[in-house]
């Protein structure tokens, strides 16, 4: 992070406004966001719009939704690190609450993206969950309380406690991973509470996937 600006993750799920020709036009606005305020922002899309997302911008981190814990061979059906580097990825995010991996998976995982140069997010629903995970070589942590994922209300204002306690429990076992807090979050208002209690940035989906004016909602994490 720096000089003091957060890095946004948006994670454009499956939603139907945000596949394909929706998927480029979100993240060519948080690249224009991003060159406009100095920021680092990065989109997880769809594998099935990986390359096309990432052939149509020039200076913004597309990671995978998901990865499966196999190198390549008879996996049918599996993503693969060499198909998400393939496809132009420059990162994969786990273990997201709608598609768990076993702490064991989440390990081979982090250690094929790390092989294969691919830039690492894992997910954690708790702070200890959080911790645990940090043990590894990742990039980026995300605590999200899956209560409130989706909600109105965002994890800075309804659980502070939740980031205040995932960046004790993450600082003890890793100094140096980016530490990120999702669910609820809307604003500008509510990314600053988070970078407050101790997070680097935040990680976020449907207030800029389903949004009217994607740009303008980015826009409003920042200003």
């Amino acid at each position: 992070m720096e000089s003091g600006k957060p890095i946004i993750g948006i994670n454009l799920k499956a939603y139907s406004q945000a596949i394909g020709m929706n998927a480029v036009k979100i993240t060519k606005a948080a690249e224009d966001v991003s060159k406009t305020y100095g920021c680092e922002i990065f989109v997880c899309v769809m594998p099935t719009d990986l390359r096309m997302v990432k052939s149509s911008v020039s200076s913004i981190k597309v990671f995978g939704q998901h990865m499966d814990p196999v190198e390549d061979g008879a996996y049918t059906g599996h993503i693969t690190p060499l198909a998400l580097k393939d496809a132009g990825a420059d990162g994969v995010m786990l273990n997201h609450s709608e598609r768990r991996l076993r702490l064991d998976q989440i390990d081979e995982c982090v250690k094929l993206a790390v092989k294969h140069g691919l830039k690492t997010l894992v997910c954690a629903n708790t702070p200890l969950e959080a911790k645990a995970v940090s043990c590894f070589d990742i990039d980026m942590v995300a605590v999200e309380p899956p209560e409130l994922i989706g909600g109105k209300v965002s994890v800075s204002t309804a659980k502070p406690e939740v980031i205040k306690n995932t960046v004790k429990e993450v600082r003890d076992v890793n100094k140096y991973v980016k530490i990120l807090v999702g669910a609820g979050i809307k604003n500008s208002v509510d990314v600053k509470k988070s970078l407050v209690l101790g997070a680097d940035g935040v990680l976020l989906a449907s207030a800029v996937a389903k949004a009217q004016d994607p740009k303008k909602a980015i826009e409003n994490l920042i200003v």
